[in-house]
C-alpha cells in the first residue's frame, strides 16, 4: 500500500532517533503551557485565566487543524513554486498510519520521515505550530475576547504560519518530496524556526496589536506583572522545551543534536547576562522579570543559528539579542502601539537578530558549512537571510491585519470596556485565577483580601 507514495519513505526506524524525536516532541508542547506561565504572570490578575486560556487553546485548535490538512499544507508536495503545499496529500494523516510493524516476526515497513516513523516527526512539528499561534496572544493580552481569538487562531495558523512554514521547513526530498523556497531555492539558513515562528509571530503580534488596539488606559496607568514567580517558572520551562525545540530538529540522536543544544544552552544565558547588564546601567536595578525576558530572547535568537555558529558565535548571538531586545521593548512607547507583553520587542526583533546573525558570524566548520562576513563568506549569505526576514514579515503582518480586520467588522474581537475595566476573566470564563476569600466564612473572609484587585 504504502510502496506506491513518493513520500515519505518507508522502512524501519532508528530507535535511537525515534526515541530523541519523540522526547523532542513532548518538550516542544512543554513549550506551550510554559508559556502560558511565562505569559499568565506577566498580566494583571484579573485577567490572568483569559491570558493562559488564549495559550492552552492553541494546543487544541492547531493539533485539529494540523491532523486535517495543516500537516499536509507544510510537508505536502509542492507544485506553486514553493509556495504551498498539497493540502490533500496526507489530509487525516490516514496515508502516515498502518504498514507492516514487525509482527510475527516480520520486517518492519512503515512511513518515515528520514530515520524516525512520520508519525513522530508530524507529532513534533505540531508543538512549532501550537507554540507560535499562542505567542501571538501576548500582544492583545487584557483586550481581546475568548471565542474571536480562537476563530483568529484557526484562520491565522491556516493562512499564515500553514504556508509560512512550508517555505522555511520542507526541505526537498528530506522533510518533503518537493518543499517550499526559503529552504530550497532561497537557501537562506534557518534551522528551527527564526522567521517561521519568531518573526512571524512577531509581526503578527504588532499587526494584531494594531487592530485590536491599546488597552484602557495605557500607557498612562501602571499595568505591572501580577506573578512573577509564574514569569520565572514559565521562562524555565521554556527554556527546558527550547532544548528539544532547537536540538530536536536534527530528527536524530547526532552531533548536530549536541552542537545545537549547546548553541541554545549558551545563547539563553549569554542574552540573560546582557539583558541584566542593560537594565542595571539603565534603571540603576537587575530585575528577575528582565533576567526571564533576557533568556527568552537569547533562545529566541538562537533558534535559526543554532547549527550555523560556534559556541563562542552563539555567546555572541546571544549578548546582540539581550541588549537589542531590552532596548526594543521602549519602541512601543515611541511609536505609541501596544503590545502587552513585548512580542515584538522580543520575538520579532531577537528573530530579526538570530537570523541576520548568521549571515556574520555563520563558520564553515558548523554543520551547514557556511561561512558569514567576519569569517571571510562576504555579504551572499546575509543577503539571503534579509530576503527571507523581509518576505516573512511583510507576509505575517499584511495577512493578519486583513485577517483581523475582517473579525473586527463581522464578529468583533474587543472586549466591552466595562468587561476589560471589571476584569476579562470573570466575564469571559466566569471564573477567577485566585480565590481569596475564606470558604467558611469568619475572620478573613472580607475587607483587604475580600475582593481581587489589579
Amino acid at each position: 500500500m504504502y510502496s506506491s507514495l513518493k513520500y515519505p519513505l518507508t522502512g524501519a526506524p532508528d530507535a535511537g532517533n525515534t526515541a530523541w524525536v519523540l522526547a523532542s516532541a513532548a518538550m516542544v508542547l512543554l513549550m506551550t503551557p510554559g508559556l502560558a506561565f511565562f505569559y499568565g504572570g506577566m498580566v494583571r490578575v484579573k485577567s490572568v485565566l483569559n491570558m493562559m486560556m488564549m495559550s492552552l487553546s492553541a494546543i487544541g485548535v492547531v493539533w485539529v487543524l494540523w491532523v486535517l490538512f495543516g500537516y499536509s499544507m507544510v510537508f505536502g508536495d509542492d507544485s506553486a513554486g514553493g509556495w504551498i503545499g498539497d493540502p490533500t496529500q496526507f489530509a487525516g494523516l490516514t496515508s502516515l498510519i498502518g504498514g507492516s510493524f514487525g509482527a510475527g516476526g516480520g520486517p518492519v515497513e512503515i512511513p518515515l520521515v528520514g530515520t524516525v516513523p512520520a508519525l513522530a516527526f508530524v507529532a513534533f512539528q505540531a508543538g512549532f505550530a501550537m507554540v507560535t499561534v499562542a505567542l501571538v496572544s501576548g500582544a492583545v493580552a487584557d483586550r481581546m475576547r475568548f471565542m474571536p481569538w480562537v476563530i483568529f487562531a484557526g484562520l491565522w495558523a491556516t493562512l499564515v504560519y500553514f504556508p509560512v512554514a512550508h517555505w522555511v521547513f520542507a526541505f526537498d526530498g528530506v522533510t518533503a518530496e518537493t518543499g517550499g523556497w526559503i529552504a530550497n531555492q532561497l537557501k537562506a539558513i534557518d534551522f528551527a524556526g527564526g522567521t517561521a515562528v519568531e518573526i512571524n509571530a512577531g509581526a503578527a503580534g504588532l499587526a494584531l496589536a494594531l487592530v485590536v488596539g491599546k488597552r484602557r488606559g495605557w500607557p498612562r496607568e501602571a499595568m505591572r506583572p501580577h506573578n512573577l514567580p509564574a514569569v520565572m517558572v514559565g521562562a524555565g520551562l521554556l527554556w527546558f522545551g527550547w532544548f528539544g525545540f532547537n536540538a530536536g530538529s536534527s530528527l536524530a540522536a547526532d552531533g548536530i543534536a549536541a552542537v545545537a543544544l549547546v548553541n541554545t544552552m549558551g545563547a539563553g544565558a549569554m542574552s540573560m547576562v546582557a539583558w541584566l547588564v542593560v537594565e542595571k546601567i539603565r534603571d540603576g536595578k537587575a530585575t528577575s522579570f528582565g533576567a526571564a525576558s533576557g533568556v527568552v530572547a537569547g533562545l529566541v535568537a538562537i533558534t535559526p543559528s543554532c547549527t550555523a555558529v560556534t559556541p563562542i558565535g552563539a555567546l555572541g548571538v546571544g549578548a546582540a539579542a539581550g541588549v537589542a531586545c531590552a532596548l526594543a521593548i521602549g519602541l512601543k512607547y515611541r511609536f505609541r502601539y501596544d503590545d502587552s507583553l513585548d512580542v515584538v520587542g522580543v520575538h520579532l526583533v531577537g528573530g530579526i537578530v538570530g537570523t541576520l546573525m548568521i549571515g556574520l558570524l555563520a563558520s564553515s566548520d558548523m554543520p551547514p558549512g557556511v561561512d558569514g562576513l567576519f569569517y571571510g563568506g562576504g555579504v551572499a549569505q546575509l543577503g539571503r537571510q534579509l530576503v527571507a526576514v523581509v518576505v516573512v514579515l511583510a507576509y505575517a503582518f499584511l495577512v493578519t491585519a486583513a485577517i483581523a480586520t475582517a473579525l473586527k467588522l463581522t464578529i468583533g474581537i474587543r472586549a466591552d470596556p466595562q468587561h476589560e475595566t471589571d476584569g476579562i476573566d470573570e466575564h469571559e470564563h466566569a471564573e477567577s485565577a485566585y480565590e481569596f476569600a475564606s470558604s467558611h466564612g469568619g475572620h478573613g473572609s472580607s475587607g483587604l483580601f475580600g475582593k481581587q484587585s489589579g
